[in-house]
């Protein structure tokens, strides 16, 4: 879900929203949009360590999902679960014991990524997450932590909160929760799965889009 914009994000509300009959088709120059859940962790001495890593293709025309990538993830500096992270993600131990590294899903996700068409310099895609954190520091900072070197496609994206608050004029502050009540949507699963996440962030987009809304790049050149 890369869209390669050269036009500035800063715009008026007025510029990026269009009033009138909703717009299945998005006003971007993305083909797609690959959604990009939060990426759940499991805190530790270290810091954090990524233990789960869902992302859905969305049709940047018709905001429909056409693939799911999502897998778990083996912790290897504190290999244990805690209590906290399980309750607060619903993630038990048996659900990334055995799983591949963060190394062996990253390379995976590239083969998805190639499989997808993704990679074709023709298709224009951007990741779209719910705030920064997860590609400006989480993924990056643990890359460099284990000495992963991270792929270009992580380094430029939507972050939903920027463009819901150009749509909607107000700061979503509970982040997709508030989303979803801002636009009258129903929560879709469990609060701080990643693939539910991702799947709120695709309803939330889709339902924007159908407003009129313009999604573009918000994410800084690294």
């Amino acid at each position: 879900m890369f869209v390669m914009l050269q036009v500035p994000w800063l715009q008026s509300c007025a510029n990026l929203v269009q009033i009138g009959a909703p717009l299945p088709l998005l006003g971007c120059l993305g083909q797609y949009f690959e959604v990009l859940g939060t990426m759940e962790v499991l805190a530790g001495q270290y810091g954090k360590e990524i233990i789960e890593f869902p992302i859905l293709k969305l049709n940047g025309r018709t905001m429909e999902i056409e693939s799911t990538f999502h897998m778990y993830v083996q912790p290897v500096v504190h290999p244990q679960l805690t209590p906290f992270c399980t309750e607060l993600t619903g993630i038990i131990q048996a659900m990334v014991d055995g799983q591949p590294s963060l190394q062996q899903v990253l390379e995976r996700v590239d083969e998805w990524m190639a499989k997808e068409g993704l990679l074709d310099p023709n298709v224009k895609s951007i990741f779209v997450t719910c705030g920064d954190w997860d590609l400006k520091v989480m993924l990056p900072g643990q890359c460099q932590y284990l000495g992963l070197p991270v792929a270009d496609y992580f380094k430029q994206w939507i972050n939903l909160k920027k463009a819901y608050s150009f749509a909607m004029g107000c700061w979503p502050k509970n982040g997709l929760l508030d989303m979803n009540k801002g636009l009258s949507l129903q929560h879709i699963g469990r609060p701080h799965s990643g693939i539910d996440d991702c799947k709120n962030i695709a309803n939330i987009m889709k339902t924007l889009a159908y407003r009129g809304f313009i999604f573009k790049q918000t994410s800084k050149p690294f």
